[in-house]
């Protein structure tokens, strides 16, 4: 039968549906697959791979953060005051009892019920108790420890800015007022973060963060163990490390990295930078400087040189 012949070239019926047409087929292989993926974005190509590893690698280094040891107390009613309007941080206002109401302890309420810091009323010698005996005037405020960044933290800061790394290190910086300053220069001009020594060096205390205006909020502080091991492990990161020195032998007006991911060594008014830090640096800068004057403060060198880095990348 038709069919079912065993016969050579009979036609064997099957339950299958005809084979379709190329036509389809074709049709779909010739249709767009839209535009190519980016590099990083395509998992056989080596950016792709050298990113993930980069990840893989930053995910397994340790983020130690220091919390800078224990709280800090302000105490006297003009301190308090100005640290509760500069933004100071401040868990626990401590009033004594009976202490005499006045304009300094009035607004020292407003202001902590403005920003929801409580308020606790202890006795006159619980008050000498907790400030050591300093002058209180019956007020008090206390601060929590600082938590610093992880060093590397300001280098990622800068990656999801998109914004190629300005970093401000301070070696043997011990004035916090200078750090303070220092802090609020960074966060005017762009800097995304400060890096300072762990030991022999300022930290963020009542007085460093008074100084920065506020500007401590926006603005990490990180610190480091060993600042010239830190310092190199930005340079292989791709960083130019540049130190200002009175002696520099390029100029600041003619650094022509400022556009570049850059970190920026300060060191002390007195002895300026040390002599490894100085020696890890890639380039020493100085600050043309008109009549007697010698050198500038901490504050005041990393202003005019933040200034200048930032002009170049305008200018970029």
């Amino acid at each position: 039968m038709p069919g079912n012949s065993a016969r050579r070239g009979a036609i064997r019926k099957t339950a299958k549906k005809p084979t379709a047409g190329s036509g389809g087929r074709v049709k779909r292989g010739l249709e767009g697959k839209g535009p190519t993926p980016k590099a990083k974005d395509r998992p056989n190509h080596k950016v792709y791979k050298q990113k993930a590893n980069a990840e893989k690698a930053a995910a397994a280094r340790p983020r130690r953060r220091n919390t800078g040891g224990e709280a800090e107390w302000i105490a006297g009613r003009n301190p308090v005051v100005e640290a509760l309007r500069a933004g100071v941080p401040v868990k626990t206002l401590y009033v004594a009892e009976g202490a005499e109401r006045d304009g300094r302890l009035r607004e020292a309420f407003k202001l902590a019920s403005e920003h929801h810091i409580g308020l606790l009323e202890v006795t006159g010698r619980e008050l000498d108790r907790l400030t050591s005996g300093a002058v209180h005037q019956g007020l008090a405020a206390k601060i929590p420890a600082y938590e610093y960044a992880h060093a590397d933290d300001l280098l990622d800061r800068a990656a999801e800015a998109g914004e190629p790394p300005l970093i401000v290190a301070l070696d043997s910086v011990t004035d916090p007022r200078n750090l303070g300053a220092v802090v609020r220069s960074a966060a005017g001009f762009g800097a995304h973060g400060v890096l300072v020594p762990e030991r022999r060096a300022a930290g963020m205390t009542a007085s460093a963060w008074k100084t920065s205006a506020g500007a401590a909020a926006r603005i990490p502080v990180a610190q480091a163990v060993n600042l010239v091991r830190q310092l190199k492990c930005y340079q292989e990161a791709g960083c130019m490390v540049v130190g200002l020195a009175a002696d520099g032998n390029v100029s600041l007006p003619d650094l022509d990295l400022g556009d570049g991911p850059l970190v920026l060594v300060v060191g002390s008014e007195d002895s300026g930078l040390s002599r490894l830090v100085a020696e890890t640096c890639d380039q020493l800068v100085s600050i043309p400087m008109a009549g007697q004057v010698e050198s500038l403060n901490a504050g005041v060198a990393a202003s005019v040189a933040l200034y200048a880095v930032s002009q170049a990348r305008v200018a970029g």
